[in-house]
């Protein structure tokens, strides 16, 4: 089990909306889906495209590369190209900080 580490806060980050943020090293794409909050590996597992940048609807996020989806909640697969699940991480809201587990 890891610690939680403040990744950003939460005015930051607008519902619907996806951020990048570093967290001892590992880059993370935050999310915001009407008020909680998703943490994913940014890198798509296709070609590593930058989910981040990535088009958000409900639960999920499209790969601006190749536009393989994935579910915003659990990191697995909903569309090619891509086969794998991208990393989850968890994620807890303390006061307006977004803490992420490393």
């Amino acid at each position: 089990m890891g610690e939680f580490v403040k990744a950003a806060d939460t005015n930051e980050i607008a519902p619907g909306q996806a951020r990048l943020v570093v967290v001892k090293g590992k880059e993370i794409a935050l999310f915001n889906v009407d008020g909680t909050y998703f943490a994913l590996a940014n890198a798509c597992t296709h070609e590593e495209g930058p989910l981040a940048e990535g088009e958000v609807e409900g639960h999920e996020v499209t790969c601006p590369w190749h536009g393989a989806k994935f579910d915003i909640r659990t990191g697995e697969v909903l569309c090619d190209p891509a086969y794998e699940a991208v990393a989850r991480f968890n994620v807890r809201v303390t006061g307006s900080d977004i803490e992420v587990e490393i």
